[in-house]
Formats: structure tokens, C-alpha cells, sequence
């Protein structure tokens, strides 16, 4: 018990240390002191131990993520026009990168409720608020993260089987489908309180889920939603991605050994001398996908997984709103590393928005020295770089 106490005190002086504002005299304000008595029962008790931070760390956050707001929506926006308006990529490839950018613009809509909370520090709208943010973040969090999953499954299809392996518009209109449906239990059961609850975290003027009381339902309901929303899509996208480096790989060795027996120095075409191989390309953007989906959602899942199975004490506020913050940062990134990478996309922004100084070569590329080159043969790019 001594022990406990004492590392109480420790990071409540480090917060302390941190926020120098948060005290008043000899007093700190602690976190909730602004709520009304009827809306205590919002703040778990474990905030309650923590200095409140100064208002210039809320107006700090607010500035960060209307930042992000404006780059996410931008970004997002003009996939969603460009993808769904432009006949040449109307594809059930591309119908993904769109689903992707839903669930990000999605997550977006947690930041106007939050640039109002972080004015006012404190959570305006109290319960009602707080179980709307939360189920936007639940949504599009679980969503963006199986929708990874999905476009792995489908780059793999592509381009192992290039001929029957494409996924036509209805087969990717139902895998769609699936991604909603796959992202709505763990966003339902908690709002109704069915499994679950939603309560203020951080600086309480974010939501989530309830990951720190001390009940085995608790305990229980944070391990499904790691393996349901963290766990799966996870093994998925390397399974999928591992199963591609595989296949890119035997089909590079295969044209290299073939080259050698007919004795000319390539077989693929269309490649110049600037080009990267395909299993560079795919390389690259697999491991940003992989990366990107490590960096938004590894936070999470380790302050979920401490607070309800570790030690608690080390749950600050501040350190639980770093992974509010990188999920927002990944969405506004996923724009750009799903589609800025592909031709037509780059194409099709090049002719609708030249202020943005984006040049894309036509399709038809002047092929190498027929000398080096005998025989046309080139895997298809799409918005990961390959379709």
C-alpha cells in the first residue's frame, strides 16, 4: 500500500511539474473539479488522483487537431470526389480506398465536439457527447483497421492472380458491407451499456471505452476489442502482405532465370532506367500500410491492455492522449499513401487541380531498348502502387 501511494505522489508531482498551471495557491485543481456535482459520476476515480493541466495544453491540443481536421478532410475530401467521379477509377479496388477514406473523414467528426470541450475544459454535453465521440471513434477506428485488412486481401488477389483474382464491384460492395457490419458491435454494446460503457479519459475532454475498472466484465470486454479491432486485422495484413512478398518475389526470380536462358538481360517491359522494381514498390508500400496501422493503433492497445490488466499507475492523463493523437495523425495520412501513389489518381489530380504541382506521366510508357526487351509482361498498379 505504501508502495502505491508513494508512486501516486511521484506522478502526481510530475504532471504537477509538467502543468505548473494546473495549481491554484497551495491547492492543485484536480481533474473533474469543473463538472457539476450531478455529472461526477462521468470521471472514473482513478482521474481524480491527477492535477487538472493548464488551459493553455487544451488551447495546445485544439490547435494540433484542427491542424489535423483541415489536412484530414482536404486530403480525404478529395479522395472520396476524385475515386467516386472519375470513371477510370471506378473499380472494386479503389471502391476500398474510399471505404478508407469514409472511416477517416468519420473520425474527423469527433474534432469540432472537441475543439468546443478543449474552449471550455471540460466535456460539453456531458454523457450524450461523450457517447457520440467515443462511437465515432469506436466506428471508424475498427473500421479503418479491417479495411486495412481487406485491402491487403484484395492487393494479394490482384496481383498473384492477375486474370481471375480481381475482385469485381459486387464482390467488393459485399467485403464493404462486411467492414460495417464487423465495426458495429463493439461501437453499439457500449453505448446502450449492453457490454461496456463509454466514459471521459485523458484530460476528460476525450471518450472512450471504460478500460479501467477493476470488474472482470471489464477485463474481459478490453480483451475482445483487442483481438476483434487490434489482434485480427493485424494478423490479417501480415498474412495477406507476407503471402504477397512471397509471390512477387518467385515471379522475379522466375523472369531473371528465364532472361538467363534466352540470354537477353530482361523480360519485363515498360521499365526504364529510373523505374524501381515491382518488389521494391510493393515493399514500400506494404511496410507504410503495416507502419501506419502499427502507429495508430499500437497506443491504444497498450493503454487499453494496461489499464485493465497492468499497472494503472502509470496511466497518466497526459500519456493517454498520445494515442487520441495518433489515430488522428494516421487518418490524415492515409489519403496520401493509399492514393497519391496511384498513376491514374496523380492523373486525374494533375487535370482537376494543376495548382497542386502534381505531374503523372501518360499510361503508355516508352518501353526500354528492344534489345533488352523481348517479351511484355508487367504486374498491375493500383492504389497501394500495384493493381
Amino acid at each position: 500500500f505504501k508502495v502505491l501511494v508513494l508512486k501516486m505522489f511521484l506522478l502526481n508531482e510530475t504532471d504537477a511539474a509538467i502543468f505548473p498551471m494546473a495549481r491554484t495557491g497551495d491547492m492543485p485543481k484536480m481533474l473533474g473539479w469543473n463538472l457539476p456535482p450531478e455529472q461526477q459520476h462521468l470521471v472514473h476515480d482513478h482521474w481524480k488522483d491527477f492535477p487538472a493541466p493548464p488551459y493553455y495544453m487544451h488551447l495546445l491540443l485544439a490547435m494540433l487537431y484542427f491542424v489535423l481536421m483541415s489536412v484530414s478532410l482536404i486530403g480525404n475530401g478529395i479522395v472520396v470526389w476524385i475515386f467516386s467521379t472519375s470513371k477510370s477509377l471506378r473499380n472494386g479496388s479503389n471502391m476500398f480506398v474510399v471505404n478508407l477514406a469514409i472511416f477517416d473523414l468519420l473520425m474527423m467528426c469527433e474534432m469540432p465536439m472537441f475543439l468546443v470541450n478543449s474552449f471550455a475544459g471540460y466535456l460539453v454535453g456531458y454523457e450524450t457527447s461523450c457517447a457520440v465521440y467515443a462511437a465515432l471513434g469506436s466506428l471508424s477506428g475498427i473500421g479503418g483497421s479491417i479495411t486495412n485488412a481487406v485491402i491487403a486481401y484484395d492487393r494479394y488477389r490482384t496481383i498473384s492472380n492477375p486474370l481471375d483474382g480481381r475482385l469485381n464491384r459486387v464482390q467488393s460492395g459485399i467485403l464493404i458491407f462486411i467492414t460495417w457490419l464487423w465495426a458495429m458491435p463493439f461501437t453499439i454494446l457500449p453505448v446502450f451499456k449492453i457490454w461496456g460503457r463509454y466514459i471521459p479519459e485523458g484530460f476528460l475532454t476525450t471518450c472512450s471505452f471504460d478500460y479501467l475498472t477493476d470488474d472482470s466484465d471489464t477485463r474481459v470486454f478490453v480483451g475482445c476489442i483487442f483481438a476483434w479491432a487490434y489482434a485480427i486485422p493485424m494478423v490479417l495484413i501480415c498474412y495477406y502482405y507476407g503471402r504477397l512478398f512471397g509471390h512477387v518475389s518467385k515471379h522475379e526470380l522466375m523472369l531473371k532465370n528465364q532472361a538467363r536462358k534466352m540470354n537477353v538481360e530482361s523480360l519485363a517491359s515498360n521499365r526504364n532506367e529510373k523505374a524501381q522494381s515491382v518488389e521494391i514498390r510493393i515493399a514500400r508500400a506494404a511496410f507504410t500500410i503495416f507502419f501506419l496501422f502499427v502507429c495508430a493503433w499500437t497506443p491504444y492497445a497498450i493503454v487499453a491492455m494496461i489499464g485493465a490488466y497492468g499497472d494503472r499507475t502509470l496511466l497518466t492523463p497526459f500519456f493517454t492522449m498520445i494515442p487520441a493523437v495518433c489515430c488522428k495523425i494516421v487518418s490524415c495520412l492515409d489519403p496520401w499513401v493509399y492514393a497519391i501513389s496511384h498513376p491514374k489518381y496523380r492523373q486525374e489530380l494533375e487535370r482537376r487541380l494543376p495548382w497542386m504541382g502534381i505531374r503523372e506521366p501518360a499510361d503508355n510508357v516508352s518501353t526500354t531498348d528492344s534489345k533488352h526487351t523481348v517479351v511484355s509482361e508487367s504486374l498491375p498498379v493500383g492504389p497501394n502502387g500495384i493493381d
